[in-house]
């Protein structure tokens, strides 16, 4: 899906949906230029945002970042379907699986990026969840156990290395033993890690924090159904101020209040992500997958082993219709929500990532119809990468 052609010069009149105040967004041959505030008293004009993004996502629209089949080619397609969804930056997520396949799935994403500059600047890192994960029932989730292990630095060294050093984040629990110095190699090596598929304890917790831990995975996934009262796993995450919480608002994987409950906590530190599986995008009904078999995807996008009814095996929304969920579901502004997925999650990555930068360089232009966001026209890195035909 490439840009289209704009005039020569143009500009674009919207209201930014953070701060609610008009903007004018000028181009030259097809290159955003500047963008200014102004007043203005029309109505109807378009809405302007930052462009999403995606800390979680394992495929897209028939796409699995986790099949090893995975082509370079495959990772070129899911970026641009992605950029249409207004999502700009995202990290393909490679869960738990054997070091081979692991290595070779990074490496054929790490050759996508190295394939097209536009790939390159979507993809800000890969996510590697697992496999140094808890083996535990409800903890490791549909997470192949065979495969899960304690945290070693020179496995992921190898992981690293056949990635080209795209690895920018991995999720995994604390509790393991050599834990805390893997931690802190991470930290060493500008790698995110967050606290995930994990029944770690409050110490725990607390220790992975002070090693350098600074995001929690899908807060209120993958822990069992059953708690102790307190202390328990989301009351130690939700206690840790330094701990950004990821949260999967599809309105499947955790309910509305334990979203709203999770936002008055965090505050910004409240990030949204999709885990989004090769399911989104598609059509409802049973579906072959290379993990865990026959899955399920329901009428109303609820992803599950059919080995095992109930059991959540990903998602089937992009972040794109997570941020209109808590906008349908008025658990957050249109503003609140599209911030959640864009300008929070970059003032993370910056924060740890001098690198990063998501000013006015990657901007979405949509509209509401009905209670859909349409996305009108993408810009990353100030040139205009998508646009919807008329």
């Amino acid at each position: 899906m490439q840009a289209s052609i704009y005039k020569k010069n143009r500009t674009i009149t919207g209201i930014n949906c953070i701060t609610g105040k008009a903007a004018a967004l000028f181009f030259e041959n097809d290159i955003l230029i500047d963008v200014l505030e102004k007043e203005s008293g029309q109505q109807h004009l378009p809405f302007i945002g930052p462009g999403l993004i995606d800390l979680q996502i394992n495929g897209i629209n028939g796409i699995d970042f986790n099949n090893p089949d995975l082509t370079p080619q495959d990772v070129v397609t899911a970026t641009y379907y992605l950029l249409s969804k207004g999502i700009t930056t995202f990290l393909p997520t490679v869960i738990t699986n054997s070091d081979e396949n692991i290595c070779k799935l990074v490496h054929t994403i790490y050759t996508a990026c190295l394939s097209d500059p536009v790939v390159n600047d979507c993809i800000w890192g890969i996510h590697v969840e697992g496999p140094f994960i808890s083996p535990l029932p409800g903890a490791k989730g549909a997470h192949d156990e065979k495969y899960i292990r304690a945290p070693d630095w020179e496995t992921f060294q190898k992981f690293q290395a056949a990635a080209g050093g795209k690895i920018k984040l991995t999720t995994m629990a604390p509790e393991w033993e050599g834990a805390t110095a893997f931690i802190e190699k991470c930290n060493t090596h500008n790698i995110l890690v967050s606290i995930g598929h994990s029944m770690a304890d409050s110490e725990q917790i607390a220790t992975a924090v002070k090693a350098g831990a600074s995001l929690a995975t899908h807060v209120g996934n993958a822990v069992p159904l059953l708690l102790p009262r307190h202390p328990n796993i989301l009351f130690d995450i939700l206690a840790e101020e330094a701990l950004y919480a990821c949260l999967i608002t599809d309105g499947i994987h955790i309910p509305g209040s334990f979203i709203k409950v999770v936002m008055k906590n965090k505050g910004d530190h409240t990030l949204l992500v999709s885990d989004a599986t090769c399911f989104a995008g598609m059509p409802a009904g049973e579906y072959q997958n290379h993990i865990g078999g026959t899955v399920i995807v329901d009428n109303e996008k609820r992803v599950s082993l059919k080995s095992t009814p109930g059991m959540l095996a990903g998602a089937a929304k992009s972040l794109l219709e997570d941020v209109e969920y808590l906008i349908n579901q008025h658990l957050a502004s249109a503003g609140e929500s599209w911030k959640m997925a864009s300008t929070n999650v970059a003032k993370m990555l910056a924060k740890n990532d001098k690198t990063f930068y998501n000013k006015h360089d990657d901007l979405v232009i949509f509209k509401f119809n009905g209670k859909e966001i349409q996305v009108e026209k993408v810009i990353k890195n100030k040139r205009v990468v998508f646009e919807r035909n008329s």
